[in-house]
């Protein structure tokens, strides 16, 4: 696979797993308990997804001594790299949390699940999302600003 493909692949990833989680949190609300587990283990599928590919796409620019795309200087960049910050941040604080989740629902420990899944919920989707937003800033913006 061409490696140009991957950001595109990774954001299309971010943002499924972003629609998998809205669903299930519409079916949770709709007390449709067993269609919530379905579309949750689907996002988890497409986050651990997203993960591997995101992962491959840098151990192949790594290999290919190819440089990371950098957003251009300018007034829009401090924007740019808040949003990338809080998404790096919270990507890394998010995926412990995703797993003892999904673990809670496991045990049936429902209590707890519900507990910690008020907080999971928000992050994961925050960090979807703004996989998706940095992906659009940085390989549909950026270039338009450099004209």
């Amino acid at each position: 696979m061409k490696i140009e493909y991957f950001p595109a692949i990774n954001a299309s990833l971010n943002g499924l797993s972003g629609i998998l989680l809205l669903i299930g949190y519409t079916l949770v609300k709709a007390r449709r308990y067993t269609a919530h587990a379905v579309m949750m283990i689907s996002a988890l599928i497409t986050s651990a997804a997203f993960l591997a590919c995101y992962l491959t796409y840098h151990a192949m620019l790594v290999r290919q001594n190819v440089v990371i795309t950098k957003f251009p200087d300018g007034p829009v960049r401090p924007f740019y790299l808040a949003i990338l910050l809080s998404h790096t941040v919270l990507a890394v604080v998010i995926v412990p949390m995703i797993l003892t989740t999904v673990t809670l629902a496991a045990l049936r420990k429902w209590k707890t699940h519900r507990a910690l899944a008020r907080w999971t919920f928000p992050l994961w989707l925050y960090v979807s999302a703004t996989g998706v937003v940095i992906y659009f800033m940085l390989y549909h913006l950026a270039p338009a600003l450099k004209k």
